[in-house]
């Protein structure tokens, strides 16, 4: 049971950062303008498909990764030569809005042509010889959002101005930095639903949530006491409180707490723990917390910059050597650390989830290429020298770079599974 909600925590939680991220691409692409295709979260086969307006939005078998394919970043458009013998089927206005590969014989009122010239990304036309008037060139004009049909599959034509690399600079790096820029955002939002639902921490010289047979309940503390004082020593923050806690681990300490207006004197002997190499004392009470719409906004603001800030520090100590490859993990080791962080409660789980995403987002900031820093770096690149990098030369690049990433993810995974299961 414990690995089937390990297992769906796993892929709710992939799946939202990798939806977050791929709809920040899908976003700014269609405020560009970009025939955005296809917007796929997984990998692999296909398990479900639904088309809206110009794009296919899919669920692929494998929970890992995902894309947005926009018009002129691949291939993707069929070319029809000289020769080509078409089907076309026209609107009202006489222009184009099929153009039939094979299994004509399907589309009985088809205009059957044999291609001589055609131009799918600019004038938008072609010309050719209808059947049955082999002698007359004749020339159609072809609707900006015709499909091509092959083997019953329809595939829209991307005329220039629909496709990515017609954009500005501006646009296409929107559109490629959104996708980054989500995963902070949601983020914030999980950091903010936390703050609401959970409380956040205030700096107060009062007692939270006390732990079951932790020190401070035993002794008669309660949540919600206000510490006047702690072992003699006056007290005004929860940090105050914390401090004398953790000074005197195994050592008798008195709280003066004011509890409904009456002042008490409360014995404690904190349990002695060790943490960094040093021994404090823990009496088992959590911080105070409040519950507040513009405290929660802080918090969701204060925490998504904390552990952005964190996670670039691990990033440097990797580049000085302080941080070394078998620190790394892959999907299996962040399937292992779902798997404890989800018996910790939903918050826990949560927090988690704000801690990948802010992780996705920052790595996929990173100039490396076949990463979404990489294709920025050629757009500064483009900013500076006036002109676009030879699309074959950054095709390649990132051809190699999404190899050697690859080979990183195996030798992670592999270090995962020796650490865990080996």
């Amino acid at each position: 049971m414990q690995t089937v909600e390990t297992l769906l925590a796993f892929i709710v939680i992939f799946g939202a950062l990798v939806f977050f991220h791929e709809l920040g691409h899908l976003v700014f692409a269609k405020r560009a303008g970009i025939l955005c295709r296809e917007f796929a979260i997984g990998m692999g086969p296909k398990v479900f498909t639904y088309k809206k307006n110009e794009t296919q939005y899919t669920i692929r078998l494998l929970p890992l990764g995902g894309y947005v394919r926009m018009a002129g970043e691949d291939a993707d458009n069929v070319d029809l030569k000289p020769g080509y013998r078409v089907g076309l089927v026209m609107d009202e206005e006489e222009n184009v809005t099929k153009i039939i590969l094979n299994n004509k014989d399907k589309y009985p009122d088809i205009r059957l042509v044999e291609v001589e010239r055609v131009d799918l990304d600019h004038k938008l036309f072609l010309t050719g010889f209808e059947e049955g008037d082999e002698e007359t060139l004749k020339s159609f004009s072809i609707h900006p959002q015709a499909v091509i049909v092959e083997n019953g599959v329809e595939n829209q034509i991307a005329p220039y101005d629909r496709q990515f690399p017609s954009k500005s600079l501006g646009h296409r790096a929107m559109t490629i930095f959104a996708g980054p820029m989500m995963n902070f955002v949601l983020a914030f939002f999980i950091f903010l639903i936390i703050g609401l639902f959970q409380g956040v921490e205030v700096d107060e010289a009062k007692l939270g949530k006390l732990t079951e047979d932790g020190p401070a309940l035993t002794s008669g503390l309660q949540t919600g006491d206000r510490v006047e004082s702690v072992n003699g020593a006056e007290v005004s923050s929860w940090t105050d409180v914390q401090e004398n806690i953790q000074s005197n681990p195994g050592k008798e300490i008195e709280f003066v707490v004011v509890r409904d207006g009456e002042t008490l004197t409360i014995p404690v002997v904190p349990k002695e723990i060790e943490r960094e190499g040093k021994t404090i004392g823990i009496i088992g009470v959590y911080p105070p917390v409040e519950k507040d719409i513009l405290k929660s906004i802080q918090y969701g603001f204060t925490q998504t910059y904390f552990w952005t800030k964190q996670i670039f520090i691990i990033l440097g100590d990797l580049v000085t050597g302080g941080f070394t490859i078998d620190s790394l993990s892959g999907p299996v080791g962040i399937y292992k650390s779902t798997e404890e962080v989800a018996q910790q409660g939903i918050f826990v789980l949560m927090k988690w989830a704000a801690l990948l995403s802010i992780n996705l987002g920052i790595m996929n900031l990173l100039p490396l290429p076949a990463l979404d820093g990489g294709r920025l770096l050629f757009f500064l690149v483009e900013f500076l020298r006036g002109k676009p990098v030879d699309r074959q030369k950054e095709g390649l690049v990132h051809v190699i770079g999404f190899a050697l990433l690859m080979l990183l993810m195996i030798v992670v995974t592999w270090n995962d599974i020796q650490r865990f299961f080996l």
